[in-house]
């Protein structure tokens, strides 16, 4: 019988329970070599700026899509609240949105981890960008009226990867609030 320290599993990973061994390795290993192979690469490749717009795009729409479904459910007025913030931001119309956020839906779910997509933007975005797409965020996560806990820890969580400081990921939620709720001001 070993010892293992306190949030330390045997697998010597914090907070996480032995997964199902080789087979889990082998899943994990497979999604990774597919995003590489799929995503990454070819838009590390494409030395167009076409190529480059797209991946910050696709990592744009991804984030948006983590925050609408960390509650569990993806409601009508947060894809709304989407949909408008792909079109309005991005200059995409109707079909290129709804082509967007379907790439983006299969991509979020693939994913490893919300850092594949916030390294994209943290190295392309200036920092006026990044505080918008905070705001954009907040506005997915205050499009159904309600402020769900895990929708702040993950819209904190990305404002963090992008290197965003506190004064602006608050700005960024006040303005986001006033924006959906006119009568609110909470911070």
């Amino acid at each position: 019988m070993g010892f293992t320290r306190p949030g330390v599993a045997r697998d010597g990973v914090h907070g996480s329970p032995p997964r199902g061994g080789l087979a889990y390795t082998r899943r994990v290993l497979e999604a990774i070599r597919r995003f590489f192979f799929d995503v990454v690469r070819p838009e590390a490749s494409a030395p167009s700026e076409g190529g480059r717009e797209h991946a910050l795009r696709l990592a744009a729409a991804v984030l948006l899509l983590e925050v609408s479904r960390i509650d569990g459910e993806i409601g009508d007025d947060e894809r709304t609240v989407m949909r408008a913030a792909v079109q309005g931001t991005l200059g995409l119309d109707a079909r290129e949105a709804a082509e967007l956020l379907a790439l983006a839906e299969q991509e979020s779910r693939s994913a490893a981890s919300l850092y594949e997509f916030t390294q994209v933007l943290d190295q392309e975005l200036t920092p006026e960008q990044k505080k918008r797409v905070v705001e954009l965020l907040w506005l997915v996560a205050f499009a159904d009226s309600r402020k769900d806990p895990h929708e702040e820890h993950i819209v904190r969580r990305i404002a963090g990867l992008l290197h965003v400081p506190h004064p602006d990921f608050i700005d960024a939620k006040l303005r986001a609030r006033g924006r959906s709720d006119p009568g609110a001001g909470e911070a």
